[in-house]
């Protein structure tokens, strides 16, 4: 009688690969081909990044959350559903982190560039040790919830900066609170962000018109 578990690591391989594939396809049906700089594929010892001219048409809270699909080359989606690839909607993107979380690597990342528009996605082969199950297969528990202690406070304060820096029904560009606060404008994006996802702040524009109200 065969044991599952001698196929286990086989499985998780295919899970992965398939992430990867469908990444992949998710990369080309939604890029721009009208902007500068094409599509980038990036491979490394650790990682694989994905990059692709054109903003995420559904916004990134909602492409994290899935269920809706809004392709760019929507012939593009067909021929890949075709061959099997992209099934189902709105899907792609919530899978690919589940198999990450499933490995115990670090979470996906998503990144928005702005003039031109560009989406970015980065897929380590890294374990997360700021995970409490990854802490505690690779033996080192008490270190890793420090270093995720850690990194949540120092983060959960630059977002209480930022609050307390607007004031409500007020309009700002991204390096006004940036000069507030004293960040880079890189990981100010990044912070706002997330207080976007948290339903705190608002955005409208795009790029350079680009701005955030406290809610």
């Amino acid at each position: 009688m065969l044991k599952a578990h001698l196929f286990a690591p086989y499985l998780a391989l295919g899970r992965v690969h398939k992430a990867i594939r469908e990444a992949l396809a998710n990369c080309l049906v939604n890029t721009d081909f009208y902007l500068p700089r094409g599509v980038v594929i990036r491979k490394e010892p650790d990682s694989i990044t994905m990059e692709n001219p054109g903003s995420i048409r559904t916004g990134k809270k909602q492409m994290l959350k899935g269920g809706i699909s809004d392709p760019r080359n929507k012939a593009l989606m067909k021929m890949f559903n075709m061959i099997g690839i992209g099934e189902r909607a709105g899907s792609g993107v919530p899978d690919i982190y589940s198999v990450w979380k499933n490995q115990g690597w670090i979470a996906p990342q998503v990144i928005e560039e702005y003039s031109p528009d560009r989406t970015i996605l980065k897929l380590a082969f890294v374990k997360d040790i700021t995970d409490k199950k990854s802490a505690i297969k690779i033996g080192d528990k008490k270190s890793a919830i420090k270093i995720g202690d850690k990194k949540s406070a120092i983060t959960e304060e630059r977002l209480r900066q930022i609050m307390e820096s607007m004031e409500a029904g007020i309009e700002y560009r991204a390096d006004e609170i940036s000069e507030n606060v004293g960040l880079k404008a890189s990981r100010m994006r990044q912070l706002l962000n997330m207080l976007v996802e948290e339903d705190k702040v608002e955005v409208s524009g795009k790029n350079r018109n680009r701005r955030y109200r406290k809610k």
